[in-house]
């Protein structure tokens, strides 16, 4: 996650020196605690939430648990991680509230250019993934650019947008909405309202009454984590105006500083709901406070890696890949059809930053790591043979290789590289298979997969 890694990187290093110390004391920890400060201040963390919260892990620091412990910079760190989670809302429910009689409204709000049309596309795909059977409602009339932008969004996701006309007060527009919802068995409703380049009185008067006609069961507010701080300024003002029920961070992929995401749950006291984290439509994922501190930690996560492969994969998919595997063995097309799955969990520098330790590994080998660019090249080697050459490497001689170079846009040596790696680890996966689960530690410990 771009916007974290410069926060990260400096928190390793505070870490760092707190691991080389012999033992841990009062005033060494509240000088790491110093540094802490700095950095988040550095990250645009606004200063109350800063203040209280260096306070909060000082005081849990210098406690007898932390600092008679066999590893105190472990438990600093945990202290660290613990309090970081709690301040973006550790353990809350941040399941939107459907439990009403359809359709339910969900509303969103927010400043001009924070991405609020684009999360009403990305929301509504989350809900049919869960079964609902949303309904888009343009209610920003005064942009015809947003209706259009919504229509478009609707076509490309395959959800109905209802039609929208400019001319129409939008407290009419969204209770017809509501009354067409009904007719034709749509069960949520998600109202893109109008946004200001700044609050004004007007804006917001205008979403009292589609909030005092509708009462939507969620108001989300949508903020755009690149504007730092003023993001939670102007949370702040909608949340009093309309009493938010969540907010939905915006483009938490950027290389803004995070204090914005780091913030507005403390200053807000309303959950963060979803992050988006890309401009694809399906770059929507629910936010967890406790995993987000952990990324930014450099710990990973693995739940959040477990549930892109589960979304990745249906069952009837992964049952025709194992009977495959068991039929042909590992073979390039088996390989390829892997690769295929991999790309549907996202991109492989997202993908390793969910693993605890890849992250400060590919660091550590200068950056070194396998980029998309690469698996689309392994990819286009792959579909360039035949499917006997894919089903038994074996027979591709000197000729054959360079008809599939050609044919790849790569060189000979691509090629080689691809098949000299691919008949190590076939060589590994049938050395496993023969081991069963007891050896394939075992035989990890030895050097490990070489691909």
């Amino acid at each position: 996650m771009t916007m974290f890694d410069n926060l990260t990187d400096k928190l390793d290093s505070v870490f760092k020196k707190l691991r080389g110390q012999g033992r841990l004391t009062e005033d060494n920890i509240k000088q790491s605690m110093r540094e802490v400060r700095l950095v988040l201040l550095e990250a645009d963390v606004n200063f109350r939430v800063v203040k209280n919260f260096v306070a909060t892990v000082r005081e849990r620091a210098v406690g007898q648990e932390v600092l008679k412990s066999l590893n105190p910079a472990q438990q600093v760190i945990k202290v660290v991680r613990d309090e970081l989670g709690r301040l973006m809302g550790e353990g809350e429910d941040n399941s939107l509230d459907l439990a009403a009689r359809p359709p339910v409204p969900i509303m969103l709000c927010g400043l001009q250019g924070a991405g609020k049309t684009t999360s009403c596309g990305k929301l509504a795909l989350q809900l049919r993934r869960q079964k609902r059977n949303p309904l888009l409602v343009p209610a920003d009339v005064y942009r015809p650019a947003a209706i259009e932008q919504l229509k478009t969004l609707g076509k490309q996701l395959n959800i109905p947008v209802f039609d929208s006309n400019p001319d129409v007060d939008p407290v009419k527009l969204c209770t017809d909405a509501r009354e067409f919802a009904e007719l034709n068995g749509y069960d949520t409703l998600i109202l893109d309202t109008a946004g200001r380049l700044h609050v004004d009185q007007e804006l917001m008067a205008e979403l009292q009454r589609i909030k005092q006609a509708l009462q939507p069961r969620e108001i989300l507010f949508v903020a755009d984590a690149m504007t730092g701080q003023d993001a939670v300024n102007v949370a702040e003002s909608f949340d009093q105006q309309l009493d938010v029920t969540g907010v939905i961070l915006t483009k938490l992929d950027g290389d803004a500083r995070g204090g914005a995401a780091l913030s507005i749950r403390a200053v807000t006291g309303k959950p963060i709901k979803f992050v988006g984290l890309g401009e694809k439509l399906d770059a929507l994922e629910v936010f967890h406070g406790d995993r987000m501190a952990q990324r930014i930690l450099g710990m990973g996560d693995v739940l959040s890696l477990i549930e892109k492969a589960e979304a990745a994969v249906d069952k009837e998919e992964a049952q025709a890949m194992e009977q495959k595997l068991r039929k042909e063995g590992f073979t390039l097309e088996t390989f390829r059809d892997q690769l295929k799955t991999i790309k549907k969990m996202g991109s492989m520098e997202s993908l390793l930053k969910l693993i605890p330790g890849a992250g400060k590994a590919m660091k550590q080998m200068g950056g070194m790591q396998l980029p998309d660019k690469e698996l689309k090249k392994i990819e286009a080697i792959i579909n360039s043979m035949t499917s006997a050459e894919r089903r038994d490497q074996r027979i591709l001689n000197g000729s054959r290789r360079l008809r599939i170079a050609k044919g790849s846009g790569t060189t000979v040596q691509d090629v080689n590289q691809l098949i000299k790696r691919f008949s190590e680890a076939q060589k590994m996966m049938k050395k496993m298979q023969k081991l069963g689960p007891k050896g394939m530690k075992n035989l990890m410990g030895r050097g490990g997969m070489p691909m």
